[in-house]
């Protein structure tokens, strides 16, 4: 591809032609947006060669940055081997083998088998088809309820953003109605006056417990969360919520899947988020950086408790995609394993990165229309207030995070918004000096919003 373009020219194309995800089309139509065609480390660049730090890790996906050899050769060796071939009907090809190893070797122990899929929304649409067979084999037919979390996201097929509870996506699409709906563990938004972490963690868990009471034991299949909610505005959930909940599935016979796209692979300090919070998934969905973004592929880790009932049980499993295991895509994850082994990356960000990017974060906790910096590992969300007392909103329908977030895209960051939360995840390979920058240009847009939203 040219990457010498004509910036108008593409953006006239694209206009009249693309359809973007989670886009207003008719705002797109009429203002567009930029186009990207170039990378390098941790930055992105613009058509008109304009330079950005990438505080989004692409989307939550290249948590090495753009600039891996490795895996662009790996997918290209791959291409001129065996470009493609389908692993349904009995058949395999040598990446997907290697690679549901490597992932068993990195999993939680107690997990052995892996179904690829191309997308963690696909994941999470096998992970349903799962959850009942596995309890169709063991004779309980009607366990075919499961139980999330508003404001959560876990992709936007129709069977995934039914897991998910973002109410706009719900309000465009009818979902399944055996999907079920609890709070989330947000203390900053839902807590009770004067109600501290703690309390709060084992209250909003325990609505787990009274939602299988009230839609019947014999009918709740399973629970599904993030271990952070990542999209939903980088959720740190309470130390006391994990266990609770554990306890909780652990005694009330619920499958537990945790979502991983986003957690897994390093985001919290440790391979899975699982392991940073001590949970015991029965199923766990990953994608994005399993191949660092640089080719699609998600999938599912099933746990033995889960494996040993599907491959006792007999008859066939109906369900598969064209492209689930395809030959480069797995080849670049082991392309990415390798490096994190190696590079011994998720160590480093873990020791270096996490501890210096979170405290550099505390330099605004006196800002003026800060009213929370909650983070964990290597990622982070800063929640913007006109009034920290009260936590009364800068602006309507999130007008303040949106004006911070163009502000700091416009002077050379890619941070999210999202409500009236400004979300980061930097690369995992960034040096203390990327840090600095990006702690900089967000502290620009932090002020540039205080002063159009009036606040001193």
């Amino acid at each position: 591809m040219n990457t010498s373009v004509n910036t108008e020219s593409l953006r006239a194309l694209d206009q009249a032609h693309h359809l973007h995800p989670f886009t207003d089309f008719h705002d797109y139509a009429n203002n567009g947006g930029r186009i990207f065609n170039r990378a390098e480390g941790v930055f992105i660049y613009d058509s008109d060669n304009n330079a950005m730090l990438d505080g989004m890790s692409g989307l939550w996906c290249c948590n090495l940055g753009y600039s891996q050899d490795r895996i662009k050769e790996a997918v290209f060796e791959q291409m001129k081997e065996l470009p493609y071939y389908n692993n349904f009907f009995r058949c395999a090809n040598q990446p997907s083998v290697e690679l549901a190893a490597a992932l068993a070797e990195v999993a939680p122990e107690g997990f052995e088998h892996v179904f690829f899929t191309n997308s963690g929304s696909e994941a999470n649409d096998t992970n349903i088809k799962l959850v009942h067979r596995y309890f169709d084999l063991l004779g309980k037919p009607e366990k075919k309820l499961i139980i999330s979390r508003k404001n959560a996201y876990h992709g936007s097929t129709l069977a995934a953003a039914s897991l998910g509870g973002m109410k706009a996506m719900h309000e465009q699409a009818i979902g399944l109605n055996y999907v079920h709906h609890i709070n989330q563990p947000h203390w900053f938004e839902v807590s009770e006056p004067g109600e501290d972490e703690t309390s709060f963690g084992i209250r909003v868990a325990r609505e787990l417990e009274a939602k299988i009471d009230e839609l019947g034991e014999h009918r709740v299949a399973a629970f599904i969360a993030e271990p952070v909610q990542g999209a939903g505005g980088v959720i740190i959930p309470p130390d006391s919520y994990w266990p609770e909940l554990q306890r909780i599935c652990d005694e009330r016979d619920i499958l537990l899947i945790a979502d991983e796209v986003i957690c897994g692979f390093g985001r919290t300090g440790e391979w899975w988020g699982s392991q940073t919070y001590g949970m015991k998934p029965h199923l766990m969905t990953f994608a994005k950086a399993v191949t660092n973004g640089y080719m699609p592929l998600g999938g599912v880790l099933i746990s033995d408790t889960v494996a040993e009932v599907l491959t006792a049980g007999g008859g066939e499993f109906a369900h598969g995609l064209t492209y689930s295991g395809h030959p480069a895509s797995c080849a670049a994850g082991l392309a990415t394993l390798e490096i994190l082994h190696q590079e011994k990356v998720i160590e480093r960000a873990a020791e270096h990165l996490a501890p210096y990017f979170q405290d550099k974060l505390q330099t605004f906790a006196e800002h003026p229309i800060v009213g929370q910096i909650r983070g964990r590992g290597s990622f982070a969300a800063v929640e913007l207030v006109r009034d920290k007392e009260t936590r009364e909103r800068l602006a309507p329908e999130s007008g303040a995070a949106v004006f911070c977030r163009d502000t700091a895209n416009n002077h050379g960051l890619m941070v999210r918004q999202t409500g009236d939360a400004m979300i980061m995840a930097p690369p995992l390979i960034c040096e203390h000096e990327h840090i600095d920058l990006l702690i900089e240009k967000l502290g620009v847009a932090l002020d540039a919003t205080a002063a159009h939203h009036g606040v001193a």
